[in-house]
């Protein structure tokens, strides 16, 4: 039975967003025994750097053999992403598969951010259909692979119609998935046979996704405490918007 690798992932390199360092991540995981992890900061890849840095430094401390291993599994392959939220209301994980799929997603996240004020960033479904002036490259961000990530607020025409458009730009399909991400949440059911019936008449598939915030349950005040400021709410007050 393959292992689980963790597909959507933010650290604080996600601002107000992720409760924990990505070094700190990579630990978990490793911990855990995931055989991958992808770090998806929002519409950024500065976590990733490190990310990788953590991996590299472990590796290089279990192969000179000079202290144990933190963990008894092999060490997981880092996957470089990214979360966009676009101005349509989609949002994706995107994953870079190659090097030429990294620097379409680093182009696309520079185009997004120049567009908005410092700290914000602003991504259009035209982008990946093609409209950037000077940048027709990024017409399906060749080299990438896209979550679609349901809101289970949202109905169901709307991820459908999400669905649809995704498999139109992804190779029919082939670079495409649904993220289903079940937190133990009221609404998981209904969320879950949504996805199920949206995967049935688009064709995508479907793969488990968990939106990590943090590594650890002793960072869930931190992680209120971030939301609440993001929310520009009392923590008492943010009800369901609190990380489960």
């Amino acid at each position: 039975m393959p292992g689980y690798a963790e597909l959507h992932c933010r650290s604080n390199f996600s601002f107000l967003g992720g409760a924990s360092h990505p070094g700190e991540l990579v630990q978990r995981a490793w911990q855990l025994g995931y055989t991958a992890l992808a770090l998806t900061d929002e519409c950024s890849l500065a976590g990733v750097v490190r990310a990788h840095l953590e991996i590299e430094g472990e590796r290089a401390r279990v192969r000179s053999g000079g202290e144990a291993a933190a963990s008894p599994h092999p060490l997981p392959r880092l996957i470089v992403g990214a979360q966009m939220c676009l101005s349509s209301g989609a949002r994706l994980v995107v994953l870079a598969q190659s090097r030429r799929g990294y620097g379409n997603l680093s182009h696309w996240i520079t185009v997004a951010r120049r567009r908005a004020p410092k700290g914000q960033y602003l991504a259009h479904a035209g982008d990946v259909e093609g409209h950037v002036p000077n940048a027709p490259f990024l017409a399906g961000l060749p080299g990438c692979f896209a979550l679609l990530l349901p809101d289970a607020s949202q109905g169901f025409e709307a991820l459908l119609d999400q669905a649809m458009w995704l498999k139109t730009w992804f190779d029919d399909g082939a670079r495409a998935a649904i993220a289903l991400e079940l937190l133990l949440r009221p609404g998981d059911d209904a969320l879950r046979a949504m996805v199920k019936r949206v995967a049935q008449l688009s064709g995508l598939r479907i793969v488990a996704a968990g939106d990590v915030l943090m590594h650890l349950r002793s960072r869930k005040a931190l992680q209120d405490t971030l939301t609440a400021t993001r929310l520009k709410r009392p923590v008492s007050e943010c009800g369901a918007a609190l990380a489960p």
